[in-house]
């Protein structure tokens, strides 16, 4: 037969590149690459897309949960005008302790940020009242 270069199986040659090839992707600029063709959503359009979320007059408690589980695990603090319609769908499915676990999730999601809570509350505030929750430092829940 041919000459194997000392190859046990001759078919192996055919299989080994001849020289040395570079791949091309290495060479394109990083900030060229498309990661995802999706449209990029403005802060707005995200906001009004959470707000008619919770609005849905047919929400039930699992969609409610599955909705702000889905929410507090982005990397933000949801504004609080996202945050006034998911306390009012808690109101609506009568949903009490959802409604003390969202502000416990944002207190938590603020982190180390000292002024973004008190900031959701004041905004808050009003909303709170008219529907009657207490917030978690009201309910001595914050020294458990």
């Amino acid at each position: 037969m041919g000459q194997s270069r000392g190859l046990e199986n001759p078919k192996q040659e055919l299989d080994r590149p001849t020289e040395v090839q570079f791949c091309s992707c290495l060479a394109a600029p990083l900030a060229l690459r498309c990661y995802s063709h999706a449209k990029v959503e403005s802060d707005e359009e995200f906001d009004s897309r959470w707000v008619t979320y919770f609005n849905k007059p047919d929400l039930d408690t699992w969609e409610l949960r599955k909705g702000m589980n889905t929410l507090i695990g982005y990397d933000l603090v949801p504004e609080p005008k996202i945050l006034d319609s998911a306390l009012r769908a808690c109101r609506r499915l009568n949903d009490l302790a959802s409604a003390v676990r969202i502000l416990e999730a944002v207190k938590d999601k603020s982190g180390p940020h000292q002024e973004i809570y008190p900031y959701v509350i004041q905004e808050l505030r009003p909303t709170l009242q008219e529907l009657g929750i207490s917030t978690p430092e009201e309910l001595g829940i914050h020294q458990l």
